[in-house]
């Protein structure tokens, strides 16, 4: 099912987003709900009819606004869809205040289930590369292939330049921090961000620069925010500690989705030496290895990531259209 032809359960909580959040060319924006959540859907229209559906789900912090320069490469190869997880980009908080990996990857399936989309071609990065996992572990039903951009799985030794991220797990943290940077502003708020996620922030073009500005500005006065990321983040670490058949390590191993993983060289947050783990443990897996990239890389090269997607589908059996041409990079 496309995502102009909405089911009747939920063409009736189907109402037009705009507002402050920021809408590119050719996309639009709608809140779903759903029990206990409410969800924010970005998307771009189908170029026609039967293209197979995707989703993109975004990282600790990140919004479905992450995947707006990979998504055009891929029109006309499949119909997509990005969501802002609950309590992140334009979703509000889940009802029970449950950010765990767990919940975020519930949220998903229940939209997926709602929607009636699946199986779809599903994209994660970071945090969403572990909720996306998750996902694809325990709801194979709903997942074609599966692609990972640094995703969050655990590390023994994580880098240190991943250490703050993990303390804002900590009870107290997060309003500490709050305090101790109340006087900085928006534009060095995202200077640190784009130097801890990108290889090379100096691609960031200054009309890229002004849109996250604002973004950061409209985030900072939500009043849920920190507590978002908190625990967001603790639920990261949770997750980091589980065994069994819960772990995520074991999870990736169930996945039966072909996957397609992608690391970069210069990532501060996942580190690249755990591309050759991932690639052991998903059973059906292709690497791409970006040595420049750092931890989005499909906002940092977009048209490879695009380029491997495609040939991803190729070895899958599902053989691209000509008119997705516009992805080769």
């Amino acid at each position: 099912m496309s995502s102009t032809e909405l089911p009747p359960a939920l063409a009736t909580t189907v109402t037009p987003r705009v507002g402050a959040v920021r809408v590119g060319d050719g996309e639009r924006l709608r809140s779903v709900g759903l029990p206990g959540i409410t969800l924010t859907v970005r998307s771009r229209p189908a170029s026609r009819k039967g293209l197979p559906p995707a989703l993109y789900v975004h990282g600790l912090g990140g919004s479905s606004q992450n995947w707006s320069a990979l998504m055009p490469l891929l029109d006309g190869l499949v119909d997509s869809e990005a969501l802002d997880l609950p309590g992140f980009g334009d979703s509000p908080p889940p009802d029970d205040g449950n950010y765990s990996v767990t919940a975020h990857a519930r949220a998903v399936i229940r939209y997926l289930d709602a929607a009636e989309r699946g199986p779809v071609h599903l994209f994660g990065n970071s945090l969403g590369g572990a909720v996306t996992t998750r996902v694809a572990a325990v709801r194979p039903d709903l997942v074609r292939t599966l692609t990972l951009v640094s995703p969050a799985l655990p590390e023994i030794r994580a880098q240190r330049t991943a250490w703050p991220t993990a303390l804002l797990a900590l009870p107290g943290v997060a309003g500490l921090f709050t305090r101790l940077t109340k006087d900085w502003s928006a534009e060095q708020r995202v200077r640190g961000v784009m130097a801890l996620c990108y290889g090379d922030p100096g691609i960031v073009t200054p009309e890229g620069f002004r849109h996250a500005v604002e973004e950061m500005e409209r985030r900072l006065a939500l009043p849920y925010f920190w507590d978002a990321m908190a625990r967001s983040s603790r639920g990261l670490v949770n997750a980091y500690t589980l065994g069994g058949q819960h772990g995520l390590w074991r999870q990736a191993e169930r996945v039966l989705a072909p996957t397609l993983l992608v690391y970069g060289g210069r990532d501060q947050l996942v580190g690249y030496r755990m591309a050759q783990r991932a690639a052991r443990s998903f059973r059906d897996s292709r690497l791409l290895s970006l040595p420049e990239a750092g931890h989005v890389a499909m906002m940092e090269y977009p048209e490879t990531v695009a380029t491997a997607f495609r040939e991803l589908l190729a070895d899958a059996g599902e053989q691209p259209s000509p008119s997705g041409a516009g992805a080769e990079g």
